[in-house]
């Protein structure tokens, strides 16, 4: 999927929401769990109700690997029956992966073309190499780790380097990989008053932003420092939405958190646009 697809469906949509599909079968209402596939049964429910809501999902890769290979064909059917069903929905792999070259050839092979997921997280820690073997596909995105929202961020991310935060350096240097045009980058909400600075390096780019909701990122001030001309934010939301109910009405539960961000997004947009 293109950047201009993206944006096509945020401003058909009015809204630029990103759903979470962490699924966690101790959380999933108890009726689900008598599925013959309990984790694809629960996505499929919450994808039918929130996909007119939201413009990408979001699974985390980890919440299906710890299933096994029950799990890992739980997310080969939720993403093709995305892509069968709503191919206009933006997928985001969070895997963060990243290692030597041919390593994450191989990695970047396994989301885009064996389990055709639009993007892939990455981590940018072992440099230039690790991350451009993603970038070499053509319509598939690179989501680079760049200021998370875990506490842990302040260890790395923030500290100086010749007087300059590592994030900053991180973004900057990105800027000259091959094929830079296709990253995208993750900022967590509970960053929102970073924005504003990796605006003025990374201006045009889109940018992953999870911690709205369950970790009390602030959606208004997102989008005051961090929207640009195309929109530029995906502003993801997990537990918040999918686990907003357990008990059969679970889906509409869902779809009324969804809705009610959508909501406020719409806003957003006739503010800036």
């Amino acid at each position: 999927m293109t950047t201009q697809q993206i944006i096509d469906q945020i401003h058909e949509k009015q809204s630029f929401l990103c759903i979470g599909l962490d699924v966690d079968l101790n959380k999933v209402p108890k009726h689900v769990l008598k599925e013959d596939d309990p984790i694809f049964a629960f996505n499929k429910a919450i994808i039918d109700a929130t996909h007119h809501l939201c413009v990408a999902y979001k699974p985390n890769t980890a919440f299906y690997e710890a299933y096994g290979i029950r799990g890992w064909e739980a997310l080969e059917k939720t993403i093709n029956y995305l892509n069968e069903n709503h191919p206009e929905i933006y997928t985001i792999a969070d895997a963060k992966r990243g290692d030597i070259g041919n390593t994450s050839t191989m990695y970047a092979k396994a989301f885009f073309e064996d389990l055709g997921f639009d993007s892939v997280t990455v981590a940018p820690y072992m440099g230039k190499d690790s991350v451009e073997p993603f970038l070499a596909f053509k319509d598939k995105h690179t989501i680079l780790l760049a200021l998370t929202s875990n506490l842990g961020a302040f260890d790395f991310q923030t500290k100086t380097v010749d007087g300059v935060e590592l994030y900053k350096q991180v973004l900057e240097t990105s800027k000259s990989w091959r094929n830079s045009e296709n990253l995208m980058y993750v900022v967590g909400a509970t960053k929102a008053e970073f924005l504003a600075d990796i605006r003025k390096i990374i201006p045009d780019s889109f940018l992953l932003v999870p911690g709205v909701g369950a970790q009390g990122g602030n959606l208004q001030e997102v989008c005051k420092y961090g929207m640009n001309s195309s929109v530029g934010l995906l502003i993801n939301s997990s537990r918040g939405i999918i686990y907003a109910s357990t008990e059969k009405n679970f889906a509409e539960a869902a779809a009324k958190k969804a809705e009610a961000l959508q909501l406020q997004m719409a806003v957003e947009l006739e503010h800036h646009f």
